[in-house]
């Protein structure tokens, strides 16, 4: 299966122009072959904690539009949004993966960023996601997740690619880097990490550095600074492959 990952700018808080932004860059992707296309972590608005003025209901503007750009172009869309969750005092990071039906997985970020406050923003989910993408095990995971192996390691058994959406801002690039081949090599597995380019305010500034990692760590593919798309073909055989001949996940303890 190819996967694409859209390496993005954000219009800061202005969903609407991002989804514009972003539009004809899924259509790129899908034309390059992919079948699952990877947006980034709070694609639409960024990574803002004024979520009196970005959080929407279950099924708002910018969850319809990944449903909708997965259903105009028969495949699957990942990413993350803020998001309101029935119960609960507090909105959470919701990541996204819709099938080319629109039928829409929820993951809630379950490691917010407490460096950036967003602990006191977002509530913490409690659960992962894995699903079969066209015979893929994808497990979607969001941004400071990536620091925190325990996680990685829990689903390694039923995952051939971990799906990375971030907001991974430019003065720690090193250790995004560093974090997708070391969660690919230990794990054995794919590491897609998608994440966006451009400033925020602060200013704050982001490089990308979208990569797209086999399960010996070499990377199929990767961009620094602009955007673009990127795409890779993904082989589960090639995991189980890796798996078989060097058996390292069994010795875990």
């Amino acid at each position: 299966m190819k996967i694409g990952v859209v390496q993005h700018d954000i219009a800061w808080e202005d969903p609407a122009a991002t989804r514009e932004r972003v539009r004809p860059m899924v259509a790129q992707a899908v034309a390059g072959g992919a079948r699952l296309v990877v947006l980034t972590e709070m694609y639409a608005t960024g990574f803002s904690m004024a979520t009196e003025r970005i959080a929407e209901q279950p099924g708002g503007a910018n969850e319809a539009f990944c449903v909708e750009q997965a259903r105009t172009h028969g495949v699957w869309v990942a990413g993350s949004v803020a998001q309101h969750v029935p119960g609960l005092d507090l909105p959470q990071n919701m990541g996204l993966l819709v099938s080319p039906a629109g039928e829409v997985h929820r993951y809630p970020k379950i490691h917010p960023f407490s460096y950036a406050a967003e602990d006191k923003h977002y509530a913490a989910g409690t659960r992962t996601l894995t699903v079969d993408v066209e015979g893929v095990r994808v497990s979607l995971l969001i941004c400071y997740d990536l620091r925190f192996a325990d996680t990685f390691w829990g689903l390694a058994e039923r995952t051939d690619c971990y799906v990375v959406v971030a907001n991974w801002p430019a003065p720690r690039r090193e250790h995004w880097r560093t974090l997708l081949a070391a969660r690919a090599i230990e794990n054995q597995a794919y590491v897609v990490g998608a994440n966006r380019v451009g400033d925020a305010p602060g200013p704050l500034a982001h490089t990308g550095d979208s990569r797209i990692v086999d399960p010996l760590g070499a990377v199929l593919a990767e961009a620094s600074l602009v955007e673009t798309v990127l795409i890779a073909d993904i082989d589960p055989a090639r995991v189980a492959t890796v798996r078989r001949e060097l058996p390292f996940l069994p010795d875990r303890t």
